[in-house]
């Protein structure tokens, strides 16, 4: 069982970060963290009962390689639940990274037709934040000084130009740091 368990927490972390079953990312320590807690808690919980239960079924196992079996069962059974749960959530995640190239080619497009000059002249560096994934952002473009941003907030849903506006001034950092 204790080879599996460590092959599961390696295949947990490469599965988590390629696939991640919540959010838009999941960094690999964060996925081997997740593996590793869900992987324990089926063992502490479930082995013992599985290992009985498959005792019953075949009488010859020793009770501690019935639960070496169920051991096994369950940290193959954490990871395939972790494949599943991030293919499914994977669409989604296509999704928002969709709307987000969407939302900055509508702001670059809205800006370079309707920005003072000086942002215009870099309206290939944007800053973004999702308000809403998949549907609400706020981009911004920095002036040549970079003292000063123009922003704008992209509605995805709407239709362009119709759903790009002037969103003033403040960059990103400081609107999605809030006030104090």
């Amino acid at each position: 069982m204790w080879p599996a368990f460590a092959a599961a927490i390696v295949a947990d972390a490469l599965i988590g970060h390629a696939l991640p079953p919540a959010g838009e990312t999941e960094t690999v320590a964060a996925a081997a963290l997740a593996g590793l807690v869900l992987n324990v808690i089926a063992l502490v919980l479930l082995s013992r009962a599985l290992g009985m239960l498959l005792r019953r079924r075949r009488p010859d196992l020793p009770r501690v390689v019935a639960r070496d079996y169920a051991g096994t069962f369950l940290v193959i059974a954490v990871s395939v639940t972790f494949l599943v749960a991030g293919l499914l959530h994977h669409p989604s995640v296509v999704a928002h990274r969709k709307a987000l190239a969407d939302a900055v080619a509508r702001a670059q497009a809205w800006i370079g037709a309707r920005a003072p000059a000086e942002f215009r002249r870099n309206v290939e560096f944007v800053s973004t934040v999702a308000i809403e994934a998949g549907s609400i952002y706020r981009v911004c473009v920095p002036s040549p000084a970079r003292e000063r941003t123009y922003c704008v907030v992209v509605k995805t849903k709407m239709p362009f130009p119709e759903g790009v506006s002037f969103a003033g001034y403040e960059p990103n950092a400081a609107f999605s740091a809030g006030t104090g």
